[in-house]
């Protein structure tokens, strides 16, 4: 009987690699990139084609400030765009929001829409957390204590 068949481990063959080695390391998960965020504030995008207005209409949604409607009867409604729902046309497909002088949801169809613009602040501008670090990092290099960072006033 040979070492192997009584049990005996040959340390001179590779190791088995044990089941969960492949699996991604926790900590290395818990630092992801972070999100590029163009900057849209007074941005007005060209309307001129369908695929135009639905792609600045996503944007619209993931804005977060007011954007400013006008439609191609003339008429102008500024807001929060809180919803968007695409149908097969732009006639089938509405945005929704809320108008920044009323508490009354409105919705206005894409066809509708002659021009969009990025009017309001974008309340999140500069907010990321890598800013929030470098704020952190600057007061607490500065001796500060008690190092809380307040929210600002949204106006």
């Amino acid at each position: 009987m040979t070492g192997k068949e009584a049990g005996h481990i040959d340390h001179a063959s590779p190791q088995q690699t044990p089941p969960h080695a492949n699996v991604l390391n926790a900590d290395a998960l818990e630092v992801a990139p972070g999100t590029a965020h163009e900057k849209l504030e007074g941005w007005i995008p060209a309307l001129a084609s369908e695929e135009e207005v639905r792609s600045a209409l996503e944007k619209a949604f993931d804005y977060r400030g007011d954007v400013t409607i006008t439609r191609k009867d003339g008429s102008v409604v500024e807001g929060y765009l809180f919803d968007r729902r695409a149908g097969q046309t732009l006639a089938e497909s509405v945005v929704r929001l809320y108008p920044k002088d009323s508490r009354e949801k409105l919705s206005v169809s894409y066809a509708d829409i002659a021009a969009l613009a990025f009017t309001g602040r974008d309340t999140a501008a500069g907010k990321s957390w890598e800013a929030w670090m470098k704020k952190y990092a600057e007061k607490k290099a500065a001796g500060e204590t008690n190092i809380a960072l307040e929210p600002e006033p949204l106006d």
